[in-house]
């Protein structure tokens, strides 16, 4: 009997163990792709860095400038932005690792689903980063530095502040573009329906302004440059949900009651 037992004990903590190798050597090589990404960028850390300041130096007025409050600063910030910029890039690869390690365990429709929905996240995470860094950043930077004109003060930023705001922006905006990505996996999981999306509109519309005003500058304007963004990907959700949704759901539940049948 202690022998019976004892074999499928050793069965689970083997997998268990090759589970967590397997995890490692995922981690090791989404985290290797990442290295080599910014080992191929820090040579241009600076040129980088001039690159991300340019919305807020164009939009400062004559004589402005950035500045340095920490002694190591010039050197940390220019490193961190390229650290951002190869995280971004290797993005992929890290994702593919992350598909590869999950995939054995899930059905066949959902190896069809995740695929689309991880392109699609990745590429709307971007065009987020790209809309706040071409449209809201001079936007944003142009009112600000001219509102400090009447009151006589000049604009000098920290560059490691400036970093900060810019990475806030950026998370802000990348995450809210996912919303088209965030309706359509509700739904068609079945987690909410889609006539309770239409539903929850108003409601939407509501938080989309109270959270552009808790994440954005106190100008209106750019609130209302994440607001209104905010309310049109949630109705793309929407479009993309009803048609994604009719789509997939004969063969997902085909093969989930496939897998519910077996046993």
């Amino acid at each position: 009997m202690s022998d019976d037992k004892q074999i499928p004990d050793g069965g689970t903590e083997e997998t268990f163990i090759s589970h967590l190798i397997e995890l490692r050597n995922r981690i090791i090589r989404a985290g290797t792709a990442v290295i080599v990404v910014f080992l191929s960028l820090v040579y241009w850390a600076p040129d980088i860095f001039r690159l991300l300041s340019r919305p807020l130096m164009q939009s400062l007025p004559a004589g402005g400038k950035m500045i340095v409050t920490d002694i190591t600063g010039s050197f940390f910030v220019p490193m961190k932005v390229t650290m951002m910029v190869a995280f971004v890039v290797a993005l992929p690869v890290v994702l593919y690792q992350a598909w590869a390690f999950v995939a054995p365990g899930l059905y066949q429709h959902e190896k069809k689903l995740v695929m689309p929905l991880v392109v699609s996240s990745y590429t709307l995470f971007l065009l987020g980063m790209a809309f706040a860094y071409f449209l809201v950043f001079p936007t944003v930077f142009h009112f600000m530095a001219h509102y400090n004109a009447p009151l006589g003060a000049e604009m000098n930023t920290d560059i490691d502040n400036y970093l900060s705001f810019v990475l806030t922006m950026f998370l802000c905006f990348g995450v809210t573009f996912e919303v088209p990505v965030v309706v359509v996996v509700l739904a068609r999981m079945g987690v909410v329906s889609i006539e309770k999306l239409k539903q929850i509109r108003p409601y939407v519309v509501v938080g989309a302004f109270v959270l552009a005003a808790v994440v954005t500058p106190p100008d209106v304007l750019s609130q209302l440059m994440l607001a209104i963004p905010l309310i049109i990907l949630y109705e793309l959700g929407l479009i993309a949900a009803r048609l994604f949704v009719k789509q997939g759901r004969p063969e997902g539940e085909g093969s989930e009651g496939n897998g519910q049948a077996t046993p």
